[in-house]
């Protein structure tokens, strides 16, 4: 025997059960491959079967919603009905309802002007039912709307009586719960998920409870209802066709015959030379390494080595032109002078418009009298008419361009600054001021373009009881909600709690009078230390719910009874399900800053999401280019188109976020801890010179490298891996970097840190990073 042959005998002993090992895995994974099959072929039968019956189920409902609007019309056009109201006898009108549609739970009237409802409690008559109620005044047809909560939810129809354009009375009908559950009482779904729920209460369930996340909404015409349905293929994702899992598992029968017949050659006899088996060697590929994203300039940034025009007292410096408002310190960069000159280039931009009447309000800081003071001299002296509102929340400013008309206005402010910091946010024609609009104001002070050629007048008004009043007309909650609310003295503790109260809810006062020292903590609800105080009167009150908001009032801060900090793109989550419950297929616009789980949840509820570049003024740009009904910010920031007027506005936020807890049966935590979440940083940020955060990014914008990244460069730089991302941009309000990460895991996001940090170093290696 040659030596190779007996090699191979020597070999035969091993080669034999290594085979036969071989063919029983591949055994395993066909059975395995098979199963996947035959799941996949159950998936889509249940996708199928979920899709019938959400389509039966939406039509039914559908029909019936529209069935009680032509029937309760009709029953409020009933003669004798006509006459009872006219009489003035409502309960006699209310029985006659009952009467006519013995199926109704409870009926009511009410005098056309609501006088008489809106004098009673509120919390005993229900504020969704008096919303309901109410906006029956202002539409043709009866209206529907889900009342009550929990167990005691009901079906509610208001209907406006009408002797030719005047409103005499409105009526009013309730029908039981079941009126919209019954279509889903037998609703098959396999293994599939479906709901019908009205904002964040559940009518009805039925299925896999588990699937509840995935599940895709689909708004009904009416009461705002929203039917949602999930399969056990929404939970796998995407995956391949059965065909495929079965032609898998019939390849890997066949190589398992193949082996188990080759065993038993090699067992039966011997092999010869030629007959020698050989094995390929397995080569690795290295992926190519992903190409390096294109430095973008940024044209809103200001030149690092900012120019300076002389007027009066201090310079009147480049830098404090930012890219979404002006910000300068008190004494350093700015003073009256400079507040009058821009005053007078902001009248000088009106003019040109056609323009004339403009809002000027202000926020808490001590400097806020002096410097608005001069800033509406600079106005008057170019022609415009001031209205001033004095002390305001920057959103009451906003409100007020609205509200009076005027299109156009000023909130003189230093937001959530230190207390030496002040500012100006700019509306001109509708239009928040940003980019090159706001550094052409300091062309026209550098080059003395402004127009002086009059005295504009002025009239004082205070619009916080309008403000309140718009508000409350919109949001009534379900029921009455316990929390607290930390304004950290800033300037919306003027109008926090009394705008809560006329909502429906009961508030505990933190730190709400105004004072611009902020003696208590920093206003700004971004910084998790700043929360601290609210989270321990949370506990000590036994509060619902703790709200904070920053020092000029447009960003809100949320924390739990357990002492969670519910971050706000979690909360934008919420907001933009409700919103796309009534809009399917609305846009909701959110900065980089914000999780990558959003885009996601944003889709699954129907809507079209879009990052975009932080900063107030950019952020609403872009809503009125795509039309958007919601925006958010990490920052706390918040949009509401949809029932507002596109502007942020913290304390109108919170109303909403309160509404939407309120008319859930279920505790806030326990709805708030549904919202998708993963490992994620606070805003950390890296101080630098004024001006050098710019210069630095744009070297790490050309040098940065992050391999299998998907890179986006519209506002700093970030990276967005399957299981991760990574942040780094420049604050346009402070000469700071600002960083965030977010992970799947702790381990995940310790890789992403590890990745930035090696990119930041390489840039610069004496940067003292905050993790």
């Amino acid at each position: 025997m040659s030596e190779s042959n007996a090699l191979t005998s020597r070999l035969t002993p091993f080669l034999r059960p290594l085979l036969l090992g071989a063919a029983a895995i591949a055994l395993l994974l066909a059975v395995v491959l098979a199963y996947q099959g035959w799941h996949d072929s159950q998936g889509a039968a249940d996708s199928a079967q979920v899709g019938a019956t959400r389509d039966r189920v939406q039509s039914e409902l559908t029909t019936r919603l529209a069935d009680i609007r032509s029937r309760f019309g009709s029953l409020v056009e009933d003669r004798y009905l006509h006459a009872d109201l006219a009489a003035g006898a409502y309960a006699e009108a209310a029985l006659r309802l009952r009467e006519a549609w013995p199926t109704l739970v409870d009926s009511g009237a009410y005098a056309g002007s609501l006088d008489d409802l809106f004098a009673t409690d509120l919390a005993q008559v229900g504020y969704g039912r008096a919303a309901l109620i109410a906006a029956a005044v202002n539409e043709p047809q009866p209206v529907l709307g889900v009342v009550g909560r929990g167990e005691q939810a009901r079906l509610g129809v208001a209907a406006a009586v009408r002797d030719g354009d005047q409103v005499v009375a409105v009526a009013y009908g309730e029908l039981p719960r079941d009126t919209l559950t019954a279509p889903l009482a037998d609703a098959p779904v396999g293994a599939g998920y479906i709901e019908l729920r009205v904002g964040q209460l559940v009518l009805a369930r039925h299925g896999n409870e588990a699937l509840r996340p995935l599940a895709i909404a689909q708004p009904l015409a009416d009461a705002k209802l929203v039917l949602a349905t999930a399969t056990p293929a929404a939970q796998a994702g995407d995956s391949l066709p059965p065909l495929a899992f079965y032609i898998g598992a019939g390849v890997l029968l066949l190589a398992a015959a193949g082996l188990v017949v080759a065993s038993r050659r090699i067992g039966g006899q011997a092999v010869d030379e030629e007959g020698e088996v050989t094995l390929a060697q397995a080569v690795a590929l290295q992926p190519a390494a992903a190409p390096a994203p294109a430095a973008v300039a940024r044209p809103d940034a200001p030149a690092p080595a900012a120019a300076a025009e002389k007027r009066g007292g201090v310079p009147v410096d480049r830098s404090i032109f930012r890219a979404y408002d002006i910000r300068g310190v008190l004494g350093k960069t700015l003073d009256e002078g400079v507040a009058r000159l821009i005053g007078q280039a902001v009248g000088s931009l009106m003019r040109e418009r056609g323009l004339r009447e403009i809002v000027v309000g202000r926020d808490g800081r001590l400097s806020g009298p002096a410097l608005s003071a001069a800033l509406i001299d600079g106005l008057r002296k170019a022609g415009c008419d001031v209205i001033d509102i004095g002390l305001a929340p920057t959103p009451l400013v906003y409100f007020a361009t609205h509200h009076l008309n005027t299109g156009s206005g000023i909130a003189v402010t230093g937001s959530h600054n230190p207390p030496d910091y002040n500012g100006f946010k700019i509306m001109v024609g509708g239009d928040t001021l940003s980019g090159d609009a706001i550094t052409d104001l300091y062309g026209r002070i550098a080059e003395n373009r402004l127009v002086a050629d009059g005295k504009g007048g002025l009239q004082q008004m205070n619009l916080a009881g309008d403000y309140i009043s718009r508000v409350a007309s919109d949001i009534q909650l379900e029921r009455r909600m316990r929390v607290v609310i930390d304004c950290g003295n800033g300037v919306a503790g003027a109008l926090a709690p009394d705008l809560l109260d006329a909502i429906g809810c009961e508030a505990e006062a933190l730190y709400c009078d105004v004072d611009g020292n902020f003696p208590n903590h920093h206003p700004d609800p971004s910084e998790p230390h700043n929360l601290q105080d609210l989270i321990t009167a949370v506990q000590r009150t036994n509060a619902e719910l703790g709200l904070a908001f920053d020092g000029d009032g447009d960003r809100l801060g949320v924390v739990t009874r357990s002492g969670e900090i519910i971050y706000p793109d979690r909360l934008l989550m919420l907001f933009a399900q409700d919103v796309l419950s009534r809009n399917p297929g609305a846009t909701v616009i959110y900065d980089v800053k914000c999780t990558g789980h959003l885009a996601g949840q944003i889709l699954r509820h129907g809507g079209s999401p879009i990052m975009w570049k932080t900063g107030h003024s950019l952020i609403k740009a872009k809503m009125k280019e795509t039309d958007a009904e919601l925006a958010g910010e990490m920052s706390g920031h918040f949009f509401f188109k949809e029932r507002w007027y596109g502007f942020d506005d913290g304390l109108y936020s919170a109303a909403r976020l309160l509404e939407i807890l309120a008319a859930d049966e279920r505790e806030p935590e326990e709805i708030l801890a549904e919202l998708p979440k993963g490992v994620s940083t606070p805003e950390l940020k890296v101080q630098m010179q004024e001006g050098e955060h710019y210069a630095f990014i744009e070297r790490f914008r050309a040098q940065a490298r992050f391999d299998g990244a998907k890179i986006a460069t519209i506002d700093g730089v970030r990276a967005d891996w399957p299981d991760g991302w990574g942040l780094v941009r420049c604050s346009n309000t402070t000469p700071v970097l600002v960083l965030r990460f977010d992970a799947d895991s702790q381990q995940v996001l310790e890789r992403i840190q590890q990745a930035f940090r090696e990119q930041l170093l390489a840039v610069d290696p004496a940067l003292k990073l905050p993790f």
